[in-house]
């Protein structure tokens, strides 16, 4: 099945090795935005299947993102997974407390990055 991905990340870097992972491997359909906003923007417009969203990022933090998308309607069920560099237990437990469907760590491994999504929203293509 082809999924939407939505990658969110202030670093092209991070977008580029991302999309080419879950491109290539998973043949994913991937979008990106480069900040919150822009986030916002292309999920109430046509929410995809998964939002991959990094925590730390100027302006709109991943948190407050994440926030905004379960406030509207449109975004609520869309599952949001962060990729961030803290992942000390009490900031995972902090971030899974918030409700978000997963986090995984950076640095990843962008082959296995598609088969780590597909195990935390349950997807079995």
């Amino acid at each position: 099945m082809n999924r939407r991905i939505l990658v969110v990340d202030d670093d092209e870097a991070i977008r580029d090795v991302v999309r080419t992972g879950l491109e290539v491997v998973a043949r994913w359909t991937v979008a990106v935005a480069s900040n919150g906003a822009q986030a916002l923007t292309l999920c109430s417009t046509d929410p995809p299947d998964a939002v991959l969203l990094d925590v730390m990022m100027p302006t709109m933090d991943g948190p407050t993102t994440f926030s905004r998308l379960q406030d509207d309607p449109r975004t609520r069920s869309v599952p949001v997974i962060f990729l961030t560099a803290k992942v000390q237990p009490a900031e995972r437990r902090h971030y899974e407390d918030l409700g978000v469907a997963g986090v995984l760590a950076k640095p990843f491994d962008p082959l296995a990055l598609p088969g780590q999504i597909s195990d935390l929203l349950g997807w079995r293509d």
